[in-house]
């Protein structure tokens, strides 16, 4: 399987695990030692300047600290939008990547337009990631810059199936929990 950098990967229905049931997972690695992705559409509900400070200035004020997945929960991954794309640690999506971890504040990177903060990551070792996408667990689809930064992440698993159309259209329909229908 090709490299899926820059893919999306949509939660199925069938993928009922807690920790990414409804997620939409941004894929930043993928290759033969396994692959690594961040959750978009899962806030915390604390705030950047509360959980680390030295980043607020790298986000809006009141943004959240979203729950990149379980791995390593006390770890921040940043992803931002760079004009000089040589100031990523690595490039994900366009002009979207990861910020070095040596940065401590916003002037340290004066090409970044935009970030958003998340606690820990999802990672999968070798082969994991394409036996779960080939026994159905996940969807996948093309990422695009507003899927990362959206201002509404609690309706982007819907968004990003009506998009893919055809009977993900009607799949993004699915109640949360469906037995209450």
């Amino acid at each position: 399987m090709e490299s899926l950098r820059g893919q999306l990967l949509i939660a199925g229905p069938g993928l009922l695990d807690p920790n990414f049931r409804r997620s939409v997972i941004l894929v930043g690695e993928h290759g033969e030692e396994g692959a690594m992705g961040v959750i978009l559409n899962r806030p915390s509900p604390v705030s950047v300047a509360d959980a680390v400070p030295p980043l607020a200035d790298l986000v809006d004020e009141g943004e959240l600290v979203h729950v990149g997945g379980p791995v390593q929960p006390q770890a921040i991954v940043v992803l931002g939008d760079f004009g000089d794309r040589t100031e990523a640690a690595s490039l994900v999506l366009g002009s979207i990547g990861f910020l070095p971890g040596e940065i401590e504040t916003a002037a340290d990177i004066a090409s970044l337009s935009r970030a958003r903060v998340f606690a820990g990551y999802a990672g999968w070792g070798p082969n994991q990631l394409e036996e779960e996408i080939e026994e159905g667990s996940w969807i996948l689809e093309s990422a695009i810059p507003e899927d990362v930064f959206t201002a509404e992440p609690e309706h982007l698993w819907s968004v990003v199936l009506r998009r893919k159309g055809g009977a993900f259209a009607v799949l993004a329909l699915m109640p949360p929990d469906p037995s209450s229908n």
